[in-house]
C-alpha cells in the first residue's frame, strides 16, 4: 500500500482508526452481520451499504441499516451486541502498517490524535492492543461532538486539542463520510486504500 500524502506544511495530523489505523473494517462487518440478523435481518447484510457508512457514529449506522432493510430496531441493543460481538473477535485485528509506520515517523515532531466513529472504550481497546495508544494523546468520539462524521465537529475538535489551526491539519481517512468531514473541516485529507473488490 503506497500512501498519497500532500506536500505541505502540516502541523497536526489526525487518523481515523478503523479501517486507517487498524484492518478491523472486516471484522465489523462479521459483528454488524450478526447483530442485524439477530434483530431480523434475513439473509445477508449487504457489504457495499456497510462500507458506504464507514466512520459513523455506531448507533446511527444501526438506524441507517435498520431503514435500508425497513426493520424496526432498538438501536441501543444492536449497538450494545454488535460491540459485545466485535470485541470477541479483536485477536484478529493487524495494524495497517504504512499508517502506523508513518505516525510513528511524526511522533513527537507534530501533535497526532484520532478522530474515529466507534464508541470510546472500544476504539481505546483497539489502539491498547495494538500497542499504538501511546502515540494518540489526544483521541475523539462520538461522545465528545453533537454530530459524528460526515459533519466536521470531530475533527475541529481534535484540531482544537492538538491546538492546531485546522487548515494546518492532515487527516488520515478510508470511507467516504470520512473524506466528507475532512473537507467540511478544511483539512486535506489522505485517503488510506479499503477492501479491494
Amino acid at each position: 500500500m503506497k500512501l498519497d500524502i500532500p506536500s505541505g506544511p502540516f502541523a497536526g495530523y489526525i487518523f481515523d482508526c478503523d479501517g486507517t489505523l487498524v484492518d478491523t473494517m472486516p471484522l465489523h462487518f462479521r459483528a454488524w452481520n450478526e447483530a442485524m440478523k439477530h434483530a431480523g435481518l434475513s439473509g445477508e447484510l449487504s457489504e457495499d451499504l456497510f462500507y458506504s457508512l464507514g466512520g459513523m457514529p455506531t448507533r446511527k449506522v444501526a438506524a441507517v441499516m435498520a431503514q435500508h432493510y425497513g426493520l424496526k430496531i432498538d438501536v441501543e441493543r444492536v449497538f450494545h451486541q454488535k460491540e459485545e460481538i466485535f470485541l470477541k473477535m479483536q485477536a484478529e485485528m493487524k495494524v495497517i502498517a504504512p499508517v502506523v509506520d508513518f505516525a510513528r515517523q511524526q511522533q513527537g515532531r507534530v501533535p497526532l490524535s484520532v478522530a474515529s466513529g466507534g464508541p470510546r472504550p472500544v476504539v481505546m481497546k483497539t489502539l491498547q492492543l495494538m500497542k499504538i495508544d501511546h502515540l494518540f494523546p489526544v483521541v475523539v468520539t462520538p461522545e465528545d461532538v453533537q454530530h459524528g462524521k460526515p459533519a466536521p465537529d470531530m475533527f475541529l475538535l481534535a484540531a482544537e486539542k492538538m491546538g492546531v489551526a485546522p487548515e494546518l491539519c492532515l487527516v488520515f481517512e478510508d470511507a467516504e463520510p470520512g473524506f466528507q468531514a475532512a473537507a467540511a473541516a478544511g483539512m486535506k485529507c489522505v485517503r488510506v486504500p479499503g477492501r479491494t473488490k
